[in-house]
């Protein structure tokens, strides 16, 4: 199983040595240590015996998988719970399963929760309540249930290069490619490809052999000229947001975090300021990728178009790639337009000062927002959004 040592180590290093000592901070990062070698080898073994035990998912195939790719906040979650309801077409990750990516434990798990229905399900209502415990505070940010449609990068999370580790490791420019992982080396990104691809068989494996990959991954943005290297048959969707109302919203969701292990980060500090970077690189590793896909492999689509009518941009994206809907899927899809449950809430609009706190001063952001919505990458302009 593939793991970045160098990133694994270099982020040990900045928070045991480059740090003002904190014991809080420490205790974290120690606690994180112990659990993620633990939970590292508990999956290693689950794998191994994946290739004993279920050795002919080494033979499944990976045909034309499908990535939801774009900046968080953008209304990716939507876009997959809506496309996820195609039942007889996709396959998609659920939040359990990205923890466990093994089929061996995928099996165990499946038929747990069949005992336990026959038994009063007190493990389903232990879950529910874990549920709400642990995950509840994001529900208004990112809801996270463990047999929810969840993006893939748990699968990540083993390999360190993850967009994650900042959420304890906030030192995005120092570990760069843990959240960039075209920024790689060749070897590495080759490398942490078969990784992903062997988490992709498995999921198909265990879940449906015949069907096709639906993958959502915001940090993804940062790899998807590794993913078309790996996955060449593959098929891009992406959702333009405008930044100044994407960007404040994706560091807030990671801001509360590190104030739980470091108080000391400012709301204002260099670390925000370095995060939103990541962000606007995304924007831009994102549109200069479009040169370098198939057209007839990639579609863009504007978030305010998704959020005002669903229904109608899924069916001209299901159009676009020539797929067929049927009668079932049209049901759930309206029922659940309907409801738009996954849309971010809009973010208020932010005055110059909130902005530039946040790394996101207009005046520096401009530039990088007209080419984005320009020509026929979306309908609009920049414009249209700001105050």
């Amino acid at each position: 199983m593939y793991t970045n040592l160098n990133l694994f180590l270099r982020a040990e290093y900045f928070a045991f040595c480059k740090t003002r000592f904190s014991l809080r901070r420490w205790t974290y990062v120690i606690f994180f240590t112990i659990l993620y070698w633990l939970m590292w080898i508990v999956i290693g073994f689950g794998r191994l015996l994946d290739r004993l035990l279920f050795r002919s998912f080494l033979c499944q195939e990976v045909r034309e998988p499908v990535f939801i790719i774009a900046p968080p906040r953008s209304g990716t979650t939507f876009l997959q719970k809506l496309m996820a309801l195609d039942e007889e077409r996709f396959v998609h990750a659920k939040l359990y399963q990205t923890i466990f990516p093994s089929v061996f434990y995928q099996r165990c798990l499946t038929g747990l929760a069949r005992i336990d229905r026959c038994t009063g399900q007190m493990l389903a209502q232990l879950m529910i309540w874990s549920e709400k415990k642990f995950f509840g505070g994001w529900d208004d940010m990112h809801k996270l249930r463990f047999d929810q449609p969840e993006e893939d990068d748990g699968f990540f999370v083993y390999s360190f290069v993850t967009e994650a580790i900042y959420l304890l490791f906030p030192y995005i420019d120092e570990l760069w490619e843990a959240g960039f992982a075209d920024a790689l080396g060749a070897g590495q990104r080759r490398k942490l490809m078969r990784f992903y691809r062997s988490c992709l068989q498995r999921q198909l494996y265990a879940n449906g052999p015949g069907k096709t990959v639906l993958s959502k991954a915001t940090q993804s943005s940062g790899s998807v000229e590794s993913l078309l290297e790996a996955f060449p048959d593959a098929k891009f969707i992406t959702i333009i947001r405008h930044p100044y109302q994407s960007v404040p919203s994706h560091v807030s969701v990671f801001y509360p975090v590190w104030r739980t292990h470091s108080p000391d980060i400012a709301k204002d500090g260099p670390i925000s300021k370095s995060y939103a970077r990541l962000a606007v690189k995304w924007y831009q590793h994102l549109f200069q990728f479009r040169s370098k896909v198939n057209p007839r492999q990639y579609y863009c689509l504007d978030y305010r178009d998704l959020t005002q009518d669903p229904e109608a941009v899924v069916g001209k994206l299901y159009d676009y790639f020539g797929w067929t809907m049927s009668d079932a899927f049209r049901a759930r899809l309206r029922a659940a337009a309907d409801h738009k449950q996954g849309v971010p809430k809009p973010t208020p609009l932010y005055s110059r000062r909130v902005r530039a706190l946040q790394g996101m001063d207009p005046r520096g952001t401009r530039p990088i927002a007209r080419p984005l919505f320009a020509g026929s990458l979306t309908s609009g302009s920049p414009e249209g959004y700001v105050d």
